[in-house]
C-alpha cells in the first residue's frame, strides 16, 4: 500500500437516513474507502439503489450487529427479551456460555442474507458493531460462515487489533484500543487459516469527548500506520430521532465536516476486478 495512505472506513451505514446520506456524500467525494452496513436496521431495505451506486466507488461490507436494537430472527435462549442488551451483556454471555452458538450462527446467516438481498452481491468485508465479531462463540461462527458462503470472493475480515507499540504512539484512547487488541488477538491468524484476508493495522478509537476536536483525533489515528492500515470513523448528519438513542449524536456531524475537508490523496481508493471483487492493497 502506498506510504501515507489509509483505508478509511465509516461504520453504521443504514443506522438512519442522515447517517447514510452523510456517508454517501463522503464516498461520492472520494473521502472514504469503505463503509459497513447495519442490515438489522429497517432503513437498509430501502437502500438498494444507493448501494448499487456506492459499490462503484467504495467497498461495502456487513457491520454485524449483535448489540443494538433487535435481531432479524428469534434467539430465545440467548435473548429471551427479544432485544440486544449491549456489548457488555454480549461479552458476558460469550464468556459464561449463555450465548447459544446455534442461535448466534443463525443470526449471522440472516444478516448476511439480508445484506445480499439488498446489495445483490456478497459483502466486500465484514466487521462488527462494537467490534462484536472478535468475541468467542461469535468469531468462529462468523469466520466459518464467510469461508463456506464465499469461497470465490473471500471477504476481508476487519481486525480491530494492532501492535501495542503502534497503539501507544497514537497517545489517545489507549485503554480502549489496547483492550480491543487483547480481545482480537489471534483473529488474523484464524482468518488466514480459512483463506480470509484482513487489514494489518487499525486505528480510530475515540473517547467522543467534545472538548477534543475530531480533527485532532484524526491526526493521531494516522500515526504509526501498519502496512495495510484501516481507520474507522462515524460520520453522518445527526437525525433528531436518534438524539436519545445515539451516544454519537453530536459527534457525527463534526466527523462529517472534518472528513469533507480531509485530503483525498491520503485515502486508499479501492477498485474492483473484472469479477466485481475489491482489490485490497497488499
Amino acid at each position: 500500500m502506498t506510504a501515507g495512505r489509509v483505508i478509511l472506513c465509516a461504520d453504521d451505514y443504514a443506522l438512519s437516513p442522515g447517517v447514510s446520506r452523510g456517508i454517501a456524500e463522503l464516498i461520492e467525494a472520494g473521502r472514504l474507502s469503505a463503509t459497513g452496513a447495519m442490515t438489522t436496521e429497517p432503513g437498509w431495505l430501502d437502500l438498494a439503489e444507493a448501494v448499487a451506486t456506492l459499490r462503484r466507488h467504495a467497498a461495502i461490507g456487513l457491520h454485524l450487529n449483535l448489540t443494538t436494537g433487535a435481531p432479524l430472527g428469534a434467539m430465545p435462549r440467548t435473548l429471551p427479551s427479544g432485544k440486544f442488551d449491549g456489548i457488555g451483556a454480549m461479552m458476558r454471555q460469550t464468556r459464561n456460555g449463555s450465548a447459544d452458538a446455534e442461535e448466534i450462527a443463525a443470526e449471522i446467516e440472516r444478516q448476511l442474507d439480508r445484506f445480499e438481498d439488498v446489495a445483490g452481491a456478497p459483502p466486500d468485508f465484514v466487521d462488527g458493531h462494537h467490534h462484536v465479531h472478535i468475541l468467542p462463540v461469535i468469531r468462529p461462527a462468523l469466520l466459518a460462515a464467510l469461508a463456506r458462503r464465499y469461497p470465490d470472493t473471500l471477504p476481508l475480515v476487519r481486525d480491530p487489533g494492532d501492535n501495542p507499540i503502534r497503539i501507544l504512539a497514537r497517545r489517545r484512547s489507549l485503554v480502549k484500543a489496547l483492550g480491543v487488541a487483547f480481545l482480537a488477538r489471534g483473529l488474523a491468524a484464524d482468518a488466514r487459516r480459512l483463506g480470509l484476508p484482513t487489514n494489518d493495522g487499525f486505528s480510530g478509537f475515540s473517547r467522543f469527548d467534545r472538548a477534543v476536536p475530531f480533527a485532532r483525533e484524526m491526526a493521531d489515528f494516522l500515526r504509526a500506520p501498519g502496512p495495510r492500515q484501516m481507520v474507522m470513523c462515524h460520520p453522518g448528519y445527526p437525525d433528531e430521532i436518534l438524539r436519545p438513542l445515539d451516544p454519537l449524536f453530536e459527534r457525527r456531524g463534526e466527523e462529517l465536516e472534518t472528513l469533507k475537508a480531509f485530503p483525498a490523496d491520503r485515502i486508499v481508493h479501492l477498485e474492483r476486478d473484472g469479477g466485481g471483487r475489491i482489490r485490497w492493497p497488499s
